[in-house]
């Protein structure tokens, strides 16, 4: 099913099947309606099941989009295995460009910035998708220093939020426009960030603490 699509489908059954085309259609109505206007009934048509299948598995909207969103995040960025950190860097900001300026992306961004941010389930949910990245992002950082193109002790989390954070400043603060360019300067960034050692962990916390102590001073 494609995203945006409307119309009647047909009955998909139970099972696995059934709960891919509940969580496409869910995609779908978040595109096409928006969050606010997003409604059991409406994504159980779209489905082509019926609403008490729905219920049988999600207890309401909430846990159904966020359900939906999880499953989709998990799989947008790849776990690149380039030969380089370099090049797994690009891969992995190219797919979050392309992710994030798609169909879903702006659903998932106007979402993000209306009364649905404030409930704790999508929250929860946005807590789930970034520790699955920070997760697939441990091996491309274990094989950087096991090449020794990066200190030990560098921080996935870490590496991956620099990485990620030129490209939400343009998709979210700047407006400026983001392409190919955008993905190799994130990563250029980033990759210059590592090998300085300014992403190991503890890094950050020394960081502040620096900080905190040229403030009394």
């Amino acid at each position: 099913m494609e995203l945006g699509s409307s119309g009647p489908v047909r009955p998909v059954g139970r099972g696995r099947k059934a709960q891919a085309a509940v969580r496409a259609a869910t995609l779908a109505e978040l595109v096409d309606r928006g969050y606010a206007e997003l409604t059991i009934e409406g994504v159980a048509q779209r489905a082509g099941v019926h609403k008490t299948t729905l219920y049988r598995r999600w207890k309401d909207r909430e846990s159904l989009v966020v359900d939906a969103l999880s499953e989709h995040f998990a799989t947008d960025i790849p776990t690149p295995d380039t030969g380089t950190l370099e090049t797994d860097l690009q891969a992995i900001a190219r797919a979050l460009v392309q992710s994030m300026t798609g169909p879903v992306g702006r659903a998932v961004q106007t979402a993000m910035f209306s009364d649905a941010r404030r409930l704790p389930e999508i929250a929860e949910g946005q807590r789930r998708v970034l520790a699955d990245r920070f997760r697939r992002a441990a091996p491309v950082v274990a094989r950087a220093i096991e090449r020794g193109e990066v200190p030990a002790g560098t921080d996935p989390a870490e590496l991956l939020k620099t990485l990620a954070a030129p490209i939400y400043y343009r998709l979210l603060v700047s407006a400026d426009p983001i392409g190919e360019d955008t993905a190799v300067q994130a990563a250029r960034i980033t990759l210059a960030a590592a090998r300085a050692g300014a992403l190991t962990q503890g890094s950050a916390a020394a960081l502040e603490a620096t900080d905190e102590d040229t403030r009394q001073e």
